[in-house]
């Protein structure tokens, strides 16, 4: 299993895809870890070098102590392109992912070629929202949340025809680390990026679910009107659009990379 070590965290990632392709990197939502992506990744892999990791206190990454800043999920993204020699990266996250993205967008703009930004916003839920779910998972573990937070992220179609992806997903839920769940819940409680977004100049992509109620389409398409060069895409999915509709997000990120290309060749 493939760690970096960075002082105080160990991050568990994965480097895959095409040797020489350019870089993307993609980074998971709360309570989730990089098997999140395993439905778009052979469509990434086929063009992109990509690294995807598991967040710090998620997954095989390691549980620093609390206090968790957006400063410091920005920083683990940043320091594991050091380790792999990528000066820029494409970057794709979803939800607390996204959140990091536009971190990177705002504070980090030279290592940054292009934005995909899923089911996100610059300011998620609320302090007392964010507060009452750290309390409870610290009170009484992630089996609880796990069924209420599988519920959240598929609509109720997907999940009635998919009975094993969902219990993968409920076992994945229940073995992130509490203390690692609640300290990123915490970065969301304190995270408010709405007063600085507009200065991003990468082009971004901002992709929402119809049917997210965890970060629902109007905050998806409040988003893209703050960002300067944006488009929006819209999928018939709930807050996991990677998984749910995945060849179509593949397919829209894919194209979206590929943009780059051509303004290059008639650059």
């Amino acid at each position: 299993m493939p760690v970096a070590e960075n002082g105080t965290v160990s991050l568990h990632y994965e480097l895959s895809g095409a040797a020489n392709g350019e870089p993307l990197v993609l980074i998971n939502s709360l309570g989730s870890n990089l098997r999140m992506w395993d439905k778009v990744l052979p469509q990434f892999e086929a063009r992109f070098r990509v690294v995807r990791f598991d967040t710090r206190g998620h997954g095989a990454s390691s549980v620093p102590p609390a206090p968790y800043t957006i400063e410091q999920l920005g920083g683990d993204v940043l320091f594991l392109m050091d380790r792999f020699g990528v000066e820029r990266a494409n970057i794709c996250g979803i939800s607390l992912g996204g959140l990091v993205g536009l971190w990177m967008g705002v504070c980090a703009p030279g290592r940054v070629r292009r934005l995909v930004l899923a089911n996100t916003a610059a300011r998620v839920g609320t302090r007392e929202r964010w507060e009452e779910r750290a309390a409870a998972v610290r009170t009484s573990g992630m089996a609880p949340l796990a069924t209420a937070t599988v519920e959240r992220w598929f609509t109720p179609t997907y999940r009635g025809t998919h009975s094993a992806e969902m219990e993968t997903f409920r076992a994945m839920i229940s073995a992130t680390n509490p203390e690692g769940y609640a300290s990123c819940c915490e970065v969301l409680r304190d995270a408010d990026l709405r007063g600085e977004i507009a200065s991003i100049e990468a082009p971004c992509l901002v992709i929402s679910g119809t049917h997210d109620a965890a970060i629902p389409p109007e905050e998806g398409r409040r988003l893209q009107a703050a960002l300067r060069n944006s488009a929006y895409l819209e999928l018939d999915a709930s807050h996991l659009s990677a998984w749910e509709q995945s060849e179509k997000f593949a397919a829209a990120v894919f194209a979206f990379l590929s943009a780059q290309e051509k303004e290059r060749a008639h650059g």
